[in-house]
């Protein structure tokens, strides 16, 4: 981790919080998909850094953050957020979230507008009841440990078309581990919460930048888990809103293009 980025902890009454920081000025908020961490930010944090103070969390059940006592919610989630400003002093931030993270993100957007500046929301894919049910089933359950370990190699293979056989692949499934054993909080919350986030997205009223992927949709189609054709809701629901689209970015595209997409969030909030 570049030595500019610092962590620390949020202690909660659901468990303790892990968080990245570093950089000075305006805030920038940076919450990460499922079922990864705020690693996901790794090499753009030191990018920003240099231009204001950046910060991302470890979403309870998720990377280094304590796994809840209790089902979250989306909403429970947005409030973590605010926790953790308040514990940081911060009255107004910009916020980026990344598919699962974008959910919550526009959800402190609908619910607290006066605490937000502006809002990225990047990959944040649409789904429909069918998928959201599939969705639902897979995350209340969790990963499975296997007796023979194949397990292991299931999650190597999971992504291996996009991010290859290197350090990114073993990063994600470092981070895959974290979660056996337990429902997958953060994936659940967003399942039972996508059909009504189209409603609740209307109440934004901030800047919005819509980033996605040019690829960004074809793990998930291929699993049969979102169709393109339910891809257009964020910029209907959002008003102020308007797309970029990365060319051949993925769903991993922050690890993957990290100066391409710093400068596009940078031109963004400037």
């Amino acid at each position: 981790m570049n030595q500019s980025i610092k962590r620390a902890f949020l202690d909660t009454e659901d468990g303790q919080i892990l968080y990245r920081i570093g950089g000075e000025g305006e805030p920038l908020l940076l919450l990460h998909m499922t079922p990864r961490s705020s690693d996901e930010f790794r090499e753009v944090m030191p990018i920003l850094a240099q231009h204001r103070q950046v910060i991302a969390m470890d979403l309870m059940g998720l990377g280094d953050s304590d796994k809840p006592s209790r089902i979250y919610s989306v909403a429970d989630y947005a409030q973590t957020v605010i926790a953790l400003w308040d514990h940081l002093g911060i009255q107004k931030s910009s916020i980026l979230g990344s598919l699962t993270g974008g959910y919550i993100a526009g959800e402190v957007a609908a619910t607290y507008p006066e605490r937000v500046e502006k809002l990225i929301l990047c990959n944040v894919v649409g789904f429909d009841k069918d998928e959201t049910d599939k969705i639902a089933q897979r995350y209340s359950q969790g990963f499975q440990i296997k007796a023979d370990g194949s397990h292991l190699k299931q999650r190597w293979l999971a992504r291996v078309d996009y991010l290859g056989e290197g350090e990114l692949n073993h990063r994600c499934m470092l981070e895959d581990l974290k979660c056996f054993g337990s429902p997958i909080y953060t994936g659940w919350a967003v399942a039972n919460y996508c059909l009504d986030a189209p409603e609740r997205f209307r109440l934004i009223n901030c800047p919005t930048l819509v980033l996605s992927g040019e690829k960004s949709l074809e793990p998930l189609e291929k699993a049969g888990l979102a169709k393109a054709k339910n891809q257009f809701w964020l910029l209907e629901a959002i008003h102020q809103s308007k797309k970029v689209e990365v060319a051949g970015g993925t769903l991993w595209m922050v690890n993957q293009k990290p100066e391409e997409i710093s400068t596009i969030i940078l031109d963004f909030l400037a």
